[in-house]
């Protein structure tokens, strides 16, 4: 079976909203992720549950920019969770984001939150 199906995308999605709407949000790497909203002209302290929820009230399973199957974390406290990375279209933010996170039961692990950054070899 080709993981992750539509339906296990659409399930990681209501997760996610779940867990976010739920204040339920934990950063992997939290100077990455401060840096990378500065970039994005956002304050990570006062607006990330915005973003995140913008983001994800908008993404679908034709956003998903993952490995079939999904890679696993290397990552302290999330190891070998599947992760889920998303492009989506921001008007909120003005620019495509990259979006990574892994789901533990009731929360939102945030990996990546950036301006998508495509493959050269895409271009």
């Amino acid at each position: 079976m080709d993981r992750p199906s539509h339906k296990e995308l659409s399930n990681k999605l209501r997760e996610a909203r779940a867990a976010v709407q739920n204040r339920r949000v934990f950063l992997i790497d939290q100077a990455a992720l401060a840096a990378d909203a500065i970039e994005l002209g956002y304050d990570i302290g006062g607006e990330l549950f915005e973003v995140l929820e913008e983001l994800l009230e908008k993404a679908g399973q034709e956003h998903y920019a993952g490995a079939h199957p999904p890679q696993k974390s290397y990552k302290d406290n999330i190891h070998g969770l599947d992760l889920y990375p998303f492009t989506i279209e921001s008007l909120g933010l003005g620019c495509a984001v990259y979006l990574k996170f892994a789901l533990t039961k009731d929360a939102l692990w945030l990996v990546s939150l950036h301006k998508d950054r495509p493959h050269k070899d895409s271009l």
